[in-house]
């Protein structure tokens, strides 16, 4: 499957990494706030697959979730949003927030430490960098053909995968890609959940599909669509799909909402 992917040049990546980070390293304790930080599962639905945001930073040999920290004057809906937008280049995009990552062992494994080991950098004492945080969690929904990512920061690439097939992720997030798609799936018959994934409009079987993908189930093709139609979330279309002899299913676009 092809994947969407930017590097850095071998040539300049890892010096540029390495002060990258150590220059965030050495500002971040006067910007951030202390044991608290962003982690965002970012979905999309491509090629009928639904498929899930990663980065990686330098050479790692895992990857990692879309985050950040919290700045002092901020809230933490905010960093959420300052942080979706940075990375994927949109404004018009609404993180929801959904679990808390606090386990006492999250962060006892001291991969940062180890990480920041192999890059050089200098973690004296009781830094800031190397104490328990805990992650607040949110997650967004896209369509990926309007991302612009570019690289920045210390991420030398990006990648979306699908959601069955997860490479080496760091730290517990894993686990934080379970929770969200555990919430998406409590969110589907409660919310326009496909507004932001079905990026044209669609006929009922599609957007069928990508319930059943999401749901990990079939679903009754007469029970859906009379489900859907209950939300009033769905506005009928005049124009029909073309390209059927006989009966044509109609389109449907999400109603947009005045909030």
């Amino acid at each position: 499957m092809k994947k969407t992917k930017a590097k850095l040049s071998k040539n300049n990546s890892g010096r540029k990494f390495e002060n990258t980070i150590t220059a965030f390293i050495k500002n971040a304790e006067n910007i951030y706030l202390p044991g608290i930080s962003i982690d965002t599962v970012i979905f999309s639905f491509h090629d009928g697959k639904l498929r899930v945001l990663l980065i990686r930073y330098g050479d790692m040999p895992f990857y990692n979730l879309p985050g950040g920290y919290v700045e002092k004057e901020e809230t933490l809906e905010d960093a959420a949003l300052r942080i979706l937008r940075r990375r994927t280049g949109l404004n018009a995009i609404f993180p929801e927030q959904f679990y808390i990552a606090d386990s006492l062992e999250r962060t006892r494994n001291n991969a940062v430490v180890r990480m920041m080991t192999k890059l050089n950098v200098d973690l004296t004492g009781n830094h800031w960098f190397e104490q328990r945080f805990i992650s607040v969690c949110f997650y967004a929904l896209t369509d990926e053909a309007k991302v612009r990512i570019t690289i920045q920061d210390f991420i030398s690439e990006f990648k979306w995968f699908d959601i069955g097939q997860l490479p080496d992720l760091f730290l517990d997030h894993k686990l934080i890609v379970e929770k969200a798609l555990s919430r998406l799936r409590v969110d589907l018959y409660q919310r326009p959940v496909g507004l932001n994934l079905m990026n044209k409009p669609f006929t009922m079987g599609e957007l069928q599909q990508l319930y059943e993908i999401i749901d990990q189930r079939k679903l009754d093709r007469t029970n859906f669509q009379r489900k859907m139609l209950s939300m009033n979330i769905l506005e009928r279309l005049e124009k029909k799909q073309t390209g059927k002899a006989y009966k044509s299913p109609y389109l449907y676009r999400f109603k947009q909402s005045d909030n």
